[in-house]
Formats: structure tokens, sequence, C-alpha cells
């Protein structure tokens, strides 16, 4: 059986660097123990707990369009949107293990499978 380690992913908006060019492609490594203990003494994370996620974010996103680093402050620049995406994703495949999970239609009720890597794909302009 093979493990899935890492998992591609489409950016809702997309991530605008310095000289306006737009990254939305990425991929996402599996985090390991040593990511997560590396957050403990993050002098970072003492002033403020919140910004764990920016630290792991930057730890397993393993590229991003064509920029050469993920750091930190690229995480940081993400639109509220990208970064809540990136977070939900993290947590499915960190946690469940899983990129699908159910959701109920507001409209209908009715319950529908989601998958996370798709949904750049549902908010991508014609």
């Amino acid at each position: 059986m093979e493990i899935r380690t890492e998992f591609e992913f489409e950016l809702p908006i997309g991530f605008v660097d310095v000289q306006g060019n737009g990254h939305k492609t990425g991929t996402m490594r599996l985090a390991t123990a040593v990511d997560e203990l590396s957050l403990i003494n993050d002098p970072r994370i003492v002033q403020n707990e919140a910004y764990a996620s920016i630290l792991i974010l930057s730890q397993v996103v393993t590229s991003l369009g064509s920029l050469a680093a993920i750091t930190p402050q690229v995480i940081e620049g993400l639109f509220v949107a990208d970064l809540v995406y990136l977070q939900a994703l993290y947590q499915q495949v960190n946690e469940k293990g899983l990129t699908t999970f159910q959701v109920a239609c507001p409209h209908c009720n009715e319950n529908h499978e989601l998958d996370l890597m798709q949904l750049g794909e549902l908010n991508a302009t014609p």
C-alpha cells in the first residue's frame, strides 16, 4: 500500500508577490512530529498562539507557483480565503488523512462529499 504524503492544491484566490505575479497552485506535504515540536519554543507563538498556524504552513507548503521558498512572510501575505483553505487542507490531511468530507447543503439539506482539492476550481472565474 502506497502512503500519500504530498497533496497538490489550487488556492481560491492566489498569492500575489511583490512584482504583482500571481501564484495559485502548490503542494503541501504531511506534517511530521518534528514540524509540530519545532513550534513549542518559538517566541512568536509565545507572544501570539495564532501564529503557530503561519509557521506550520510555512513548513509543510513545499511549493507555491514559481516562488523559490515558502516563508512565514509568504503565508502572512495570503488572502484570508487562501489561508483558511490551507488551514482546512492541513487539518484534513494531517488529522484525518483525507481530503474529502461530508457537508450538508444549506438549501436542500442533502449531504454531499466535498473534496478540498477541488475548492480552488469552485472559486475560479470563467
